[in-house]
C-alpha cells in the first residue's frame, strides 16, 4: 500500500512524496487513507528532517474525494461518516503541525480535496499552465469542501473573499489563484517545479515561521477582521440576504459554507474542523447534494465525454461556417464561432443587415477588452474571422451551414434550396429552429441525410447548451458533425430525437402555459412570478414569457396552427386568449415591442401593466403558494417523462442537463428527471393525482413513473 505514496530523503533532509495512486488520478479513498496515514507517522519520528515536498506522478496533482462514496452517503450512518471526516483532517493537521516547513508542489489540477491538501502545506508552488487549476469548486455539485477548505481559506484570506471563491466554486489559473492569494509563487518550467520547492525550504532553515501556519502563529488575526468586528457589520448583516435572494433558501451547502466562514473568522481552526464536519453530515446526506453530484458530475462528464455521439465517426472540426441571418441569434452564433477560430460568413439580405449583424460582435469585442479579459489583438482576429455579405456565393467551401430565420417553414425552406448549393462537398446543413421538425424542414433538402437541427438558445455568448436534432434521415456523420461543432465553440452538447418542439422548447412551453393558467384563474401576477423564482426557476413565468416575447408565441402558434398541430402536446386554448388579449386587442407585445405583461421604465425598473388586472385578476382567487410552485414545476416535469418515455429524449442525462442549462430548471433538483428520483415514485404520483384532481388532467402521471415505481429501478 506504501507504494502508491513514493518517499525518498535527499542528502539536505528533504523528503520528497510523490502520490502515484492506483487509476488515473490521485484521490480520497481507502486506498489514500493508509498512505496518507503511513506517511505522516513515519514524517513525524524522521530523524535530521529540514522539510517536505507533496508532489504527484499523475498529471493532476490531486483529484479530492470520491464522488460515487459521497452520492452513496447514507444518514443512517452518521457517526461513521463523520469519523471518515475527522480522520482526513486529522492527518493534514498533523501534517501542518510538522516542526519543519511543508510546500505543495502543484504540477495539475488542485481542486477541492486538492487544494485542501495544498491548504495544509506551508508554501504552495504552482506551475503555470493552462492545465493547472486551483480551488475550491464543490458547491456547484451540491456540496462544500469540508476537509479545512472553508475554514482555512477564510483563516487565510479573510471571510469576505473566501466566500468569493467558495460560493462561485471558482477555478483559478495559477496566475489568478497568486493575485487572490490562493498560492505563494508560481514557475513557468515544468522542470523547475521540485528544484524552487527544495531552493525554498533551504532559503527558510532558519525561519521559524516557515514551518508554522498563520492561524497558528501567536496574535494572528484573520485579514478583514472577525465577521462580529465593527467594520464587518454590514457584511454580516447583508451576505445572508443577499445569498437567500440569489438561492432562495433552495442550496443548504452555500448557506452552510456561508455560516462555517463566518465562524472561522472568530473560533480556533481546531474547534472549526468540528463544526464544519458536523454541518457536512447533513448537506452530504440531503437530496440537494445527491441531485447536484449526479448532474452535475456524473452525469454532465457522460454527456461531454461524448455518450450521445456516433461512436466510430472520425471527428469533423468545422473549418468555415456559414450563418445565414444577421439577427439576435444569427449574430451570437458567429460571434462564438469566430471566438473559438472558425471562419464565419454572416449572410443577411442586405449588406446593411450583415454589417449590423457584425457589430454585435464588435460591442462584446469591445467590452472584453476593456474588462481586461482579451487583448486587443485578440479581439482584432475574433472580428476578422467574421465576413458580413449580402451575396449568397461568399458561402462557397463552407463545411457547415447554419440557418437562423424566423420560424417560417416556407422562409428557410426558400433558404435552404437556394444556398445549399454553395456548401463543400464534405458539407453539412444545420437549422437552428427552435420548434419546427427537423424532418420536414429536410425535405426541401437535396441530401437529407446530411441535413440536423442545431437550437441555440439566447443569447448565445452566455447559454452552454446546444439541442441537436436528429430528423428521420439525419445520418450519423451529420450527427457528429454537429456534435463537435457544438464542442469546437465549447457548448454543451444535448442530442434528442425529432419532434415538434423537441425537448427543450415543448417542456418550457408548459412553464409558460401554467402561468398563464394560473393568471387567467385569477391569481395575481406578481405572486404567480415570485412562486416561480421560489421554487427555483431563474424568472417567473410571466416574466420569462415577456422576455422571450409574446409576439414569437403568436407566430409559433400560427406556424403549428397551419401545419395542423396547434394542440399537439396540450390544449392551447388559454395561451391563445391570452395572446388574443394582450397582442390583438391591446398591442402587447412583450418587452422587445413597448412591453407585455410588464411595463419597462426608463430607470430600469418594471411593474405590471396594470391592464393585467382588468383583464385576469381576482381577489377572491385562493390557490396556495405550494399549489402553485408545484403546478409550475410538476408540468414542465410531466412533459419531459413524456420526453423520455416516447423516445424523444435518448437519454436521462440528456433530460438532466437540457433542462437546466436551456431552460432553467432549478440546478438543486439535478434537473426535471432527476427530480422525479428524490421525491419519490409512490410520492410523485399521488401528488399528481391530487393536481388532476384539483386542476386538470395535464398533471395526469405518466406511465413512466408507474412502471418504475413497481420495479423500483430509478431514472438513470
Amino acid at each position: 500500500m506504501m507504494s502508491v505514496f513514493i518517499y525518498e530523503k535527499d542528502d539536505d533532509g528533504i523528503v520528497t512524496v510523490t502520490m502515484d495512486m492506483t487509476g488515473p488520478v490521485n484521490a480520497v479513498n481507502a486506498e489514500y487513507n493508509v498512505a496518507m496515514e503511513e506517511t505522516v507517522s513515519r514524517l513525524e519520528v524522521e530523524d535530521d528532517l529540514s522539510g517536505v515536498i507533496f508532489a504527484s506522478a499523475k498529471k493532476v496533482f490531486f483529484a479530492g474525494a470520491d464522488l460515487k462514496e459521497l452520492v452513496l452517503a447514507d444518514s443512517n450512518d452518521i457517526d461513521g461518516l463523520f469519523a471518515e471526516g475527522e480522520s482526513f483532517k486529522s492527518q493534514l493537521r498533523r501534517l501542518e503541525k510538522l516542526p519543519v516547513p511543508v510546500v505543495a508542489a502543484i504540477n495539475g489540477a488542485a481542486l477541492g480535496g486538492g487544494y485542501e491538501l495544498s491548504l495544509a502545506c506551508n508554501y504552495r508552488l504552482a506551475y503555470n499552465h493552462k492545465s493547472v487549476q486551483i480551488g475550491l469548486p464543490e458547491c456547484a455539485l451540491g456540496v462544500y469542501p469540508a476537509g479545512g477548505g472553508v475554514v482555512r481559506l477564510t483563516k487565510l484570506i479573510g471571510v469576505e473573499s473566501a466566500l468569493d471563491v467558495i460560493l462561485k466554486s471558482q477555478r483559478m489559473n495559477p496566475e489568478k489563484a497568486l493575485a487572490a492569494g490562493l498560492i505563494h509563487e508560481i514557475v513557468d518550467e515544468i522542470d523547475d517545479l521540485l528544484p524552487r520547492a527544495r531552493a525554498w525550504i533551504k532559503d527558510n532553515l532558519e525561519n521559524q515561521d516557515a514551518a508554522i501556519q498563520p492561524w497558528d502563529r501567536k496574535g494572528y488575526r484573520v485579514p478583514g477582521g472577525a465577521i462580529n468586528s465593527p467594520r464587518n457589520a454590514q457584511l454580516a448583516a447583508m451576505a445572508p440576504t443577499l445569498l437567500h435572494k440569489q438561492t432562495r433558501g433552495l442550496m443548504p451547502q452555500m448557506t452552510a459554507a456561508m455560516d462555517i466562514a463566518f465562524q472561522s473568522s472568530m473560533l480556533d481552526v481546531d474547534t472549526m474542523f468540528r463544526i464544519e464536519g458536523r454541518e457536512f453530515i447533513k448537506v452530504v446526506t440531503g437530496p440537494v447534494a445527491k441531485n447536484m453530484i449526479n448532474t452535475f458530475f456524473f452525469q454532465l462528464n457522460q454527456i461531454n465525454g461524448g455518450a450521445s455521439r456516433p461512436q466510430g465517426v472520425r471527428k469533423n472540426p468545422t473549418r468555415k461556417l456559414g450563418v445565414l441571418g444577421a439577427g439576435m441569434m444569427g449574430q451570437g452564433i458567429a460571434y462564438v464561432a469566430a471566438r473559438a477560430g472558425i471562419e464565419v460568413i454572416l449572410k443577411d439580405m442586405t449588406q446593411d443587415a450583415a454589417e449590423k449583424g457584425k457589430a454585435y460582435s464588435e460591442g462584446l469585442v469591445a467590452k472584453a477588452v476593456k474588462r481586461g479579459t482579451m487583448f486587443d489583438s485578440q479581439g482584432e482576429k475574433l472580428l476578422s474571422l467574421i465576413v458580413p455579405t449580402a451575396k449568397d456565393e461568399d458561402l462557397k467551401g463552407c463545411d457547415l451551414m447554419i440557418e437562423a430565420v424566423f420560424e417560417n417553414i416556407d422562409l428557410k425552406n426558400k433558404i435552404i434550396m437556394g444556398t445549399e448549393k454553395y456548401l463543400s462537398k464534405d458539407g453539412f446543413w444545420g437549422s437552428n429552429t427552435s420548434t419546427l421538425p427537423i424532418t420536414e424542414l429536410a425535405k426541401a433538402a437535396s441530401n437529407p441525410e446530411n441535413f440536423v437541427g442545431i437550437h441555440f438558445f439566447s443569447p448565445v455568448d452566455k447559454m452552454p447548451l446546444v439541442e441537436i436534432i436528429v430528423g428521420e434521415k439525419t445520418s450519423d456523420e451529420a450527427l457528429a458533425k454537429a456534435f463537435d461543432f457544438a464542442q469546437q465553440i465549447r457548448k454543451t452538447p444535448i442530442v434528442v430525437n425529432d419532434s415538434l418542439g423537441f425537448f427543450t422548447s415543448r417542456t418550457f412551453g408548459t412553464y409558460l402555459d401554467e402561468g398563464l393558467q394560473l393568471l387567467t384563474e385569477g391569481v395575481h401576477p406578481v405572486k404567480i412570478d415570485k412562486m416561480g423564482q421560489a421554487a427555483g426557476m431563474p424568472v417567473g413565468p410571466l416574466q420569462v414569457g415577456d422576455e422571450t416575447s409574446l409576439e414569437l408565441t403568436r407566430k409559433a402558434g400560427e406556424t403549428w396552427a397551419a401545419m395542423g398541430v396547434a394542440d399537439k402536446w396540450s390544449d392551447g386554448e388559454v395561451t391563445r386568449q391570452v395572446i388574443k388579449d394582450m397582442i390583438t386587442d391591446n398591442g402587447r407585445g412583450g418587452r422587445h415591442h413597448g412591453g407585455g405583461y410588464y411595463e419597462y421604465h426608463a430607470d430600469g425598473t418594471k411593474s405590471i401593466w396594470p391592464g393585467l388586472y382588468d383583464l385576469y385578476y381576482d381577489e377572491d382567487t385562493y390557490v396556495s403558494d405550494q399549489d402553485i410552485k408545484d403546478r409550475l414545476i410538476f408540468r414542465q416535469v410531466i412533459e419531459a417523462l413524456k420526453c423520455l418515455e416516447t423516445g424523444v429524449l435518448r437519454s436521462v442525462a440528456d433530460g438532466n442537463i437540457g433542462s437546466i442549462m436551456g431552460i432553467g430548471a432549478p440546478a438543486h433538483t439535478g434537473g426535471l428527471i432527476q427530480f422525479v428520483n428524490t421525491y419519490g415514485f409512490s410520492a410523485f404520483i399521488t401528488r399528481c393525482e391530487e393536481l388532476t384532481s384539483a386542476f386538470g388532467d395535464r398533471f395526469k402521471c405518466p406511465d413512466i413513473v408507474f412502471a418504475r415505481a413497481e420495479s423500483g429501478e430509478l431514472l438513470v
